[in-house]
């Protein structure tokens, strides 16, 4: 299987990963490729049900590593269930977040070390590793009032999410070959556009 299909979309909360990956599948189906979109976390029966545990608001804490393991969980369960077989068939796998949101999230903003997040993942995925990122780039701030509703970790408030995109730049630093960054104040469709462009050239 190549991970160079395995395709991640990251960036802050309210960035437009959802709707620009899926503009993404749409035009790479276009062009008569097989594509398996999938979102973290979910994906599966286990990993939905790990969702909302995750997501949804309620009066509840949730203790940063027992947030990363959970997500760590459910990731592992998607690799091994779906994002695995497709990358086997040959398909394209486009994702709504990945392991690199754990990195950015737990271990850059929430402070488990980026280090210690990756070594628990890479326990789970078992090399099911995203080939791509695409990371959208926007001001946090920006991005927090695109945001239809605010989900259980967005609702922390803009200084959580600019810990977080300080987190994927230093990630997109450490490893430039691997990520496509792309403006996500442009136009949606300049934004799909070289989302789309990045993921031709490196695939």
């Amino acid at each position: 299987m190549t991970m160079q299909r395995y395709i991640a979309f990251e960036g802050v909360d309210g960035a437009g990963k959802t709707t620009v990956a899926l503009a993404v599948a749409e035009r790479l189906r276009f062009a008569g490729h097989d594509v398996c979109f999938v979102r973290e976390p979910g994906g599966t029966a286990t990993g939905e049900m790990i969702r909302s545990v995750l997501l949804d608001r309620g009066d509840r804490d949730v203790d940063p590593w027992a947030e990363a393991l959970l997500f760590a969980a459910g990731r592992a369960q998607l690799a091994v269930e779906v994002v695995g077989p497709a990358l086997a068939a040959g398909s394209f796998v486009l994702s709504d977040r990945s392991v690199y949101s754990s990195l950015a999230y737990q271990g850059g903003a929430r402070g488990l070390g980026i280090d210690a997040v990756r070594s628990v993942n890479e326990a789970g995925l078992r090399g099911v590793w995203p080939g791509l990122v695409v990371l959208l780039r926007v001001d946090p701030a920006l991005a927090l009032g695109r945001e239809d509703e605010a989900d259980r970790i967005s609702v922390e408030g803009l200084g959580l999410q600019q810990r977080v995109a300080a987190a994927y730049d230093q990630l997109e630093q450490a490893d430039p070959e691997r990520f496509v960054v792309v403006d996500a104040v442009a136009p949606l469709h300049e934004t799909v556009e070289a989302a789309l462009a990045g993921v031709v050239a490196r695939s």
